[in-house]
């Protein structure tokens, strides 16, 4: 979740000077949501149909890029890196694990990696330094916001930063240009402020707004997930009319498989609103780190609303693959604040921050201990008397960072689209790092015969 384009420091002297200013318009964002087209089943980018490729059956990987801004966005870049260079045995060949991401759920701040690795490729180790992770972004923006012409449209904040992403970062790319790769299913998540619940950019959750996701810009869904409430506007979808019984069958089946834990049943009783068509108009997205900010309840309400790792193997048409591995990129931070150098009361601004982390860490908390059990009984769930299915969870987190100093420094990188290139350049090196020297991570690719690079800073 990402508390401010400029840093969170600033958030309370950013809404005192400028929201006045920017609210004196009501300004409505343009819907880009098109109506559900006639399309043949092989066009959806959906959880069963959107990647088709050459994986290998023998391991089955998964990652999650959690919120924090640009922080966030380079430390998974640093984690993209260590995997293309990272060496296994797969199908009696030496291959690199990047190319073996199945899938990547992201929030916020690690949207932007994970859709730029989805859009590009390899591409991503070339340009995407440039186009976002050393981009001074906080004052691209502002100075957007606060050109006449826009202060005197319609187009809302989140409008502004969405054509930003657009042409800067994302070129136009839509999700037609994710199906058409060759990359990992993309799952990109955002809030559905009025219901609480996650919205995820997949055609399954577009069904239920009748409409196209195929057409939609992967630079307004990005924005979506990282739109700050108060900062940024929601971003606005048409809750359209007129699809037939696609939405109805689909909920029909999660229904029966959220009947057994009351957190699957609220998700499933958002996902049903959506047929009120009447009453819910207009759906708002904004930062989906408010409902997931590590991306990792995304993966397991997938699997759970599915019926288990079994069924949704099933679905897809796959076989279990002999290791099953998640690895979770936590960009979040434990920062020290200067009121507690002092006996003074903390700013306005301390005060929101400290409220905030402390109800970040402890849902952040319960996440990893949901999902650390989780997988140990997906990998129950696949194995078969004749094959047994290996679990790994790999946990990439600031609080591995072994020198105290080091830990101190990156602790205190504020969670901003700007940073220094000396900061960019650490979080890179400490992605890279904390995944190779991961225990577990080291186990699997113990496990597959393969190789790591040297660990060099």
């Amino acid at each position: 979740m990402d508390s401010s384009f400029f840093g969170r420091q600033h958030l309370a002297v950013l809404l005192a000077l400028f929201l006045p200013l920017l609210s004196a318009c009501v300004s409505y964002g343009k819907i880009s949501n098109e109506p559900i087209a006639a399309a043949e089943s092989s066009a959806r980018y959906s959880i069963t149909q959107a990647v088709h490729s050459g994986r290998s059956d023998e391991a089955t990987m998964v990652l999650a890029f959690s919120g924090g801004g640009t922080r966030a966005a380079a430390l998974a870049y640093g984690v993209l890196q260590a995997l293309r260079d990272t060496r296994v045995n797969l199908d009696g060949r030496s291959q690199r694990l990047l190319d073996e991401i199945d899938t990547i759920s992201s929030v916020s701040g690690g949207s932007f990696t994970a859709a730029y690795f989805g859009l590009y490729g390899d591409k991503i180790f070339t340009d995407f330094e440039k186009d976002f992770l050393r981009r001074n972004i906080s004052i691209d923006l502002m100075q957007g916001l606060l050109d006449p012409a826009n202060l005197l449209s319609e187009r809302g904040r989140t409008e502004v930063a969405a054509n930003y992403y657009d042409g800067n970062v994302f070129k136009g790319a839509t999700f037609a240009d994710l199906q058409n790769g060759d990359g990992p299913l993309i799952v990109i998540n955002a809030t559905d402020l009025a219901r609480g619940v996650r919205f995820s950019f997949l055609q399954d959750y577009f069904d239920l707004l009748c409409s196209d996701l195929s057409s939609f810009p992967i630079a307004s869904a990005v924005t979506a997930s990282s739109a700050v409430p108060v900062v940024f506007h929601p971003l606005v979808l048409e809750n359209r009319k007129g699809c037939g019984n696609r939405p109805e069958s689909f909920l029909t089946d999660l229904q029966a498989h959220a009947k057994r834990s009351p957190q699957l049943a609220h998700v499933v009783d958002g996902l049903i609103s959506y047929a009120l068509k009447d009453q819910r108009r207009y759906i708002h997205l904004v930062d989906g780190g408010i409902t997931d900010n590590l991306g990792l309840l995304a993966i397991y309400e997938m699997i759970e609303l599915a019926g288990g790792a079994r069924n949704l193997l099933g679905s897809l048409g796959g076989v279990p693959g002999r290791r099953f591995i998640v690895i979770s990129v936590n960009a979040s931070t434990s920062p020290q604040y200067g009121m507690e150098l002092s006996k003074a009361p903390p700013s306005m601004a301390d005060t929101v921050n400290l409220v905030t982390d402390v109800q970040l860490h402890r849902t952040n908390a319960a996440t990893m201990a949901l999902l650390q059990s989780s997988i140990k009984r997906w990998a129950a769930e696949l194995s078969r008397p004749e094959q047994t299915v290996e679990s790994y969870f790999v946990d990439i987190d600031f609080k591995d960072v072994q020198q105290a100093e080091r830990k101190r420094y990156l602790n205190q990188i504020p969670t901003s689209f700007s940073l220094k290139a000396e900061q960019v350049d650490e979080l890179i090196a400490v992605g890279r790092e904390l995944l190779l020297s991961n225990p577990e991570f080291q186990r699997f690719i113990r496990d597959l015969g393969g190789s790591q690079p040297a660990m060099v800073r």
